[in-house]
């Protein structure tokens, strides 16, 4: 399989349209358009009945102390653990491609709605339903994609790897609110084949290209 789009390129960074935040000089970060990037994949195998799709940071801190704080920095070295960005699933084996900002257009205080999405698809949560839990104005599942926003004080760029799998399954086993790792638990013995897309992003300026 092979996994492509128009939105940014292997490797390169992601542009602001599609991220949840983008550099502000006054107050380091604000809000972005939270656009959903283009996806288009190709050569699935002949048995495949769905496709799943997760996009994923691999770079998050573990732990959050020295996130966004001033006069400190999220160091290099600190381990590292995955935030998911989107949870896609049950999307029909007849599609291959999905438009900018088809599932997400902006940024939606205290969540998006799910599990229920266009296509007859489902959508899982994504970490931001974690991150946002103790904030009283940001609060709520947040079900779909929401773009990058990493710590603007991070001293290591982050990556935000989309892969699309081929399932030999019309629907992924699996109820109620779910997140990234109950679908990956769920695909287990149902992957045909996967193809994977990655790109960068910062909020750091002194990072920036």
């Amino acid at each position: 399989m092979k996994l492509t789009s128009t939105s940014f390129s292997e490797g390169q960074a992601i542009p602001g349209d599609f991220s949840f935040c983008i550099p502000d000089p006054a107050h380091h970060v604000c809000l972005g358009k939270n656009i959903n990037p283009h996806l288009a994949w190709s050569h699935a195998p002949a048995e495949t009945k769905s496709f799943v799709i997760i996009c994923h940071d691999p770079d998050v801190p573990s732990q959050g102390d020295d996130v966004n704080q001033e006069g400190r920095t999220v160091p290099a070295s600190l381990p590292r653990v995955d935030f998911f960005h989107w949870v896609l699933v049950d999307l029909s084996e007849t599609i291959n491609t999905i438009n900018e900002g088809a599932f997400s257009h902006a940024v939606t205080p205290r969540g998006k709605a799910g599990p229920q999405a266009i296509q007859g698809c489902r959508q899982g949560i994504n970490n931001y339903t974690d991150w946002f839990a103790g904030d009283h104005d940001m609060n709520g599942d947040y079900y779909g994609y929401d773009g990058p926003c990493p710590p603007w004080n991070d001293e290591i760029i982050h990556h935000y790897v989309f892969t699309v799998f081929a399932l030999d399954i019309e629907t992924l086993p699996i109820d109620g609110k779910f997140g990234g790792p109950e679908v990956r638990a769920a695909m287990q013995g149902h992957i045909l084949a996967e193809a994977s897309l990655t790109g960068t992003y910062t909020l750091n300026p002194s990072l920036a290209t």
